[in-house]
């Protein structure tokens, strides 16, 4: 037979342990001001190291040595490996056309580069940091619109 005491001591360890599974650690100070990272279902994150959120705002868009820093790391981080060595596409698409699935202003290239996109896209914000994607981001600018897009309209 089960003791008041014995009855008491299990009630208050069920909700010991209740209250302990819906605490949440604070976030870290630094990132305290930055606004949440972008999630979604199958989230893939370069590195295993997911970006805190920041707003874009393009910082290099008038650094001449963007784009070149931004080449180098394009290499480096095998952007090449999916997008190919110019830009022009393989796997993923081609980010020399001027065509954009999820936009082509500044801010929206390097939020897709950042926090990564569906069905892909890792997100390099955690491995590269807001000034590696924004290099990447001039690079990818200063590349040269193909002349004949093949896939540009199927009309005559």
């Amino acid at each position: 037979m089960i003791t008041p005491l014995c009855r008491t001591a299990c009630v208050v360890c069920c909700a010991l342990v209740v209250s302990c599974a819906r605490h949440e650690a604070p976030a870290p100070a630094s990132s305290a001001a930055a606004p949440s990272a972008v999630r979604y279902e199958s989230h893939i994150a370069a590195g295993d190291r997911l970006p805190t959120g920041i707003t874009p705002d393009n910082p290099l868009h008038s650094d001449p040595q963007a784009p070149k820093a931004g080449a180098v790391l394009f290499t480096a981080m095998n952007c090449d490996g999916c997008h190919g060595a110019d830009g022009s596409g393989w796997v993923g698409p081609n980010l020399a056309d001027g065509r954009w699935r999820y936009g082509g202003a500044d801010a929206e290239v390097f939020s897709s580069i950042y926090y990564g996109r569906p069905k892909g896209m890792p997100a390099f914000g955690g491995a590269l940091g807001p000034t590696g994607v924004w290099n990447i981001v001039a690079y990818l600018k200063s590349l040269p619109v193909p002349a004949n897009e093949a896939t540009e309209s199927w009309e005559q």
